[in-house]
């Protein structure tokens, strides 16, 4: 095939997104002049008879949407009346200006022609002629539509006349004045919350007032409690809430239990973290006849307790989700509902709601039924005993002998583990059968190391270890996984022509075709295929085995984190789609109501529904699951600012160290490269790359030098040194030292080594 032939074929490929992008930025840098279809062709390259369909497909949309004007003669203008478009102002940390459009598209703003627009403030921006020699859209702010009221984060600089908030990490272009009677009590070094109140035409800094002080700067409570300010995630319960859980009765009457299945003598055990409060799930087994088992998933039963519409409630549903940090969890409920009267605790009596199946040695569900249930917990083990116990045993999984896990203390009045040993490998050998049969479904293996820390009192990180799930707790994972399915199937299965009552679902949607070419074209560089057409099971097989055959293969993690950058984000909808990833047609949550607000939702319906009562508003709910969708995102970004700043505080004593380490990232301004050993993250700009100028390949992952032609990609192994440890912005950077190998498949299977010049940094 010759070279011009590849070309076409792979652009072929680009999604209509990027198509409309392309097109709208010719367009726009030509204001007031029209072009026929072929003349769009020719200067785009458009040369593939797909590509040109699809433009002209492009073209009408856009006609339609008014972005674009036709004339008699079927030839295309940019409309002028559309050069001003609506969206959210923003500014990175390295003081560049955007605003976010809808679609996607990010307009550049000088610093001039921001009209005193702040982070967040939904804005209105006029288009400038787009420059031949520029990939950038710029733009002026001409109207602030609606200014953002989330209150910004800094440290207060106090003085006699006035204070300022100091915004060190450049997302503020000034720091904010506040009047001496605005302070509510704070001291210069204190970490802050301040609200925006006005930015008068003529003032060079806005003006504000402090909202809530945080606490000193550097103290780990203050820090915590900031990444959650960031996020606009809750640091602290209201008192009212509080005082409305304290009043609830935990007693449980025979009334109740009367209405209830009794599963008090059937063993019931736990299986959670070692740190975990609220348990909200539990299993329950026993032998209904030879080769036949009822084993019951059994799962709190918050609903009980947090009515509809209640102040309660409407705390839990604001939140949407327990927030997960490294050191602490900012629950979804008050902690006496969270972690006494709903967690189900040994040898406590407790209410649940749960999904019981009767079941054979080969894992098929002969029958089931979802009912309201009265439960005494055996047992609270940790994943580690029933780890051991089954690698003890022989029935572990090969892979978890890599990494033994070491025998577990015995907790105070505690049963040993090997009292519970047959129940436990019969529960094992049923979730190894159907985590097999998903996988042979479709279902995608993502089976990631996650960073964990140990700290001290005070919060500092004191060493980096990682989470790896074993048998222990994919056990776990595989009947709450049977039972979030059982469930959806319960309401979304009906017959044909019948309407299926609402309910959340999770979903979760095929990759993005785009991504999923890029994925091809990169791991084919190191010898592997994938398919990106075909079924949905056959593209996720492809996938699976693609994750298998680089399994502990030094390019794992690189070809993982890649993978996942192709995968769509899972999410709640009462419109069920189906999850791709697990390979189900019907799914929800179900078995988390103490942390998950979803889950709290699909319960009141199911008790609702098992009343005779008719469906409820989809569009209601709909809105709770845009709403939950939200806040999981929030809470998940919150999770991960937590783990940078831990990762940073850990790695602020090692400044001048040199560590090996593999490039995780590749952007037009430099690249990020983790530390094998602690994964810590850090980023080499380009100017200390080489004293050349790089050129960006976006789908190749690489940077490349102008002069030399020495390549950064995604994946090569270098040596670095930690130059810098930035509390503030949570950033750690670093010093390229050399380079040790590259990411491509080596023809002598040797390391090389290769010295680059570097620039001399500015004293």
């Amino acid at each position: 095939m010759s070279k011009s032939k590849k070309k076409d074929s792979s652009k072929s490929k680009i999604g209509k997104k990027e198509l409309r992008s392309t097109v709208t930025h010719f367009l726009s840098a030509h204001p007031g002049e029209y072009f026929t279809p072929k003349q769009l062709f020719k200067v785009l390259k458009f040369t593939t008879h797909p590509l040109k369909m699809l433009c002209i497909d492009v073209l009408n949309e856009m006609i339609d949407s008014e972005d674009i004007v036709a004339n008699e003669d079927g030839e295309f203008s940019y409309n002028g009346h559309t050069q001003v478009c609506e969206g959210v102002f923003t500014r990175t940390n390295g003081g560049r200006n955007y605003v976010q459009l809808s679609d996607g598209t990010s307009i550049s703003v000088y610093d001039d022609d921001t009209m005193h627009a702040l982070p967040g403030d939904k804005v209105k921006v006029s288009l400038f002629a787009k420059k031949r020699y520029s990939q950038k859209i710029h733009g002026q702010v001409i109207e602030i539509v609606q200014r953002n009221e989330k209150p910004f984060i800094g440290s207060l600089q106090v003085g006699k006349q006035f204070a300022f908030l100091v915004n060190p990490d450049g997302s503020l272009p000034h720091d904010i004045l506040i009047p001496i009677d605005k302070l509510k009590g704070g001291h210069t070094g204190e970490k802050a919350l301040v609200k925006v109140t006005s930015w008068p035409d003529n003032a060079r800094n806005p003006i504000g007032e402090v909202v809530d002080i945080l606490g000193e700067s550097g103290n780990n409570d203050t820090e915590m409690h900031a990444i959650l300010a960031e996020f606009g995630l809750p640091y602290k319960y209201p008192e009212a809430v509080q005082q409305a859980a304290n009043r609830i009765d935990p007693g449980i009457t025979p009334e109740e239990i009367a209405k209830r299945e009794d599963f008090r003598d059937v063993l019931t055990f736990t299986i959670d973290p070692r740190d975990a409060k609220d348990f909200d799930d539990a299993l329950s087994i026993r032998t209904v006849k030879k080769g036949v088992w009822e084993v019951g998933v059994h799962i709190a039963d918050v609903s009980h307790y947090v009515l509809e519409g209640s102040i309660i409630d409407k705390e839990a549903q604001q939140r949407g989700t327990s927030v997960y940090l490294v050191d602490r969890t900012v629950p979804m409920l008050p902690e006496r509902l969270c972690n006494f009267i709903c967690s189900l605790r040994p040898d406590e009596e407790k209410l649940s709601f749960s999904v019981v199946f009767e079941m054979n040695e080969d894992a098929d569900v002969l029958s089931h039924r979802i009912v309201h249930t009265v439960i005494k917990s055996d047992r609270r083990f940790v994943y580690e005993e029933v780890q051991h116990l089954l690698e003890q045993c022989n029935e572990a999984s090969p892979e978890d002998y890599q990494y033994p896990t070491p025998e577990q203390p015995l907790a105070e009045g505690a049963k040993p583990a090997e009292t519970y040993k047959d129940e436990l490998i019969v529960l094992n050998r049923m979730a190894h059968k159907l985590r097999e049969r998903r996988m042979k479904n479709g279902a995608i293996d993502f089976d990631r190391e996650e960073p964990r820390f140990e700290i001290d009192e005070k919060g500092k990180p004191l060493s980096v270890y990682f989470k790896r799930a074993k048998d222990a707790n994919k056990l776990v994972e595989e009947f709450m996984l049977l039972a979030n399915r059982t469930v959806a199937e319960s309401v979304g299965k009906v017959k044909k022509g019948e309407k299926a009552k609402t309910l959340p679902y999770r979903v979760h949607d095929m990759p993005d075709p785009t991504k999923l070419d890029n994925l091809e074209h990169f791991v084919s560089k190191f010898g592997y295929m994938i398919r990106t057409q075909g079924t949905k099971t056959e593209v996720a097989k492809s996938l699976n085995k693609l994750l298998k055959d680089v399994k502990n293969q030094p390019i794992q993690q690189l070809v993982e984190t890649v993978s996942l950058r192709a995968m769509m984000k899972a999410r709640y909808s009462t419109i069920n789609i189906g999850h791709y990833g697990l390979a189900f047609d019907y799914y929800t949550h179900f078995t988390s109501p103490i942390r998950r607000y979803p889950d709290l939702m699909v319960h009141r319906l199911l008790t609702r529904y098992a009343e005779g009562a008719r469906s409820a508003s989809q569009q209601k709910y709909e809105g709770l699951c845009e709403h939950a969708s939200d806040m999981e995102q929030l809470a998940a970004n919150a999770e991960r600012a937590s783990i940078k700043y831990k990762q940073v505080e850990f790695m602020s004593d090692k400044i001048g160290e040199e560590f090996d380490a593999t490039i995780s990232g590749v952007t037009d301004f430099g690249i990020y490269a983790e530390i094998d050993e602690n994964h810590c993250e850090g980023l080499i700009a380009v100017r200390f790359l080489g004293n050349e100028p790089f050129d960006f390949d976006e789908r190749n992952y690489c940077l490349t030098g102008r002069q030399t032609h020495h390549k950064f990609s995604l994946g090569d192994k270098i040596r670095i040194k930690v130059a810098k440890a930035n509390l503030y912005r949570k950033q750690l950077d670093f010093d390229f030292v050399r380079k040790l190998s590259s990411s491509a498949p080596a023809t002598t299977g040797t390391k090389f080594y290769l010295e680059i010049p570097k620039k001399k940094k500015k004293k």
